[in-house]
């Protein structure tokens, strides 16, 4: 592993856990040319995935992208981050045991929807307000109206 700090590839494991539910390895390392310490986390990749945006374009998945993207909506919210990173790892699990090796940015938005509205209702709204690209008041509201709508049919 090259060190972050000099580049140095001669590193040394110094203390190994699990972290994110057993779902990750959280490796902390020493340099021995800098001496500088910093953490990794190592994790099962089952596939390679991309990213096929609403342009056609095809990015590769950067699960840090994703996780950066839903703290944003979870921004001052009383949310359990290990909880967070359990809807991440849900997510991510999602995609690459889905048979396809491209995603659509839709799909992964969907997911994410899916996701906050059953962590925090305040974040979902958040999200959707970016990802369906609110423009004005009325936007939130029929977003509102029509989640109100849901419930009620979901508790019928």
């Amino acid at each position: 592993m090259r060190c972050p700090f000099c580049s140095s590839e001669d590193t040394q494991v110094k203390d190994s856990r699990q972290a994110e539910d057993g779902t990750a390895v959280r490796r902390r390392r020493l340099c021995n040319s800098c001496a500088g310490r910093f953490t990794t986390f190592e994790r099962v990749q089952l596939r390679e995935l991309s990213v096929v945006k609403k342009t056609g374009r095809r990015v590769e998945f950067d699960r840090a992208k994703l996780a950066r993207s839903i703290n944003i909506a979870l921004q001052k919210r009383p949310v359990d981050p290990e909880r967070v990173e359990q809807m991440i790892s849900g997510i991510v699990r999602q995609l690459e045991s889905s048979g396809n090796s491209d995603i659509t940015s839709d799909r992964i938005g969907e997911l994410v929807m899916e996701g906050l509205a059953a962590l925090d209702k305040v974040a979902y709204v958040r999200y959707a307000s970016v990802y369906r690209d609110f423009r004005a008041t009325e936007d939130f509201e029929n977003f509102i109206e029509e989640e109100k709508l849901v419930e009620k049919g979901e508790e019928e």
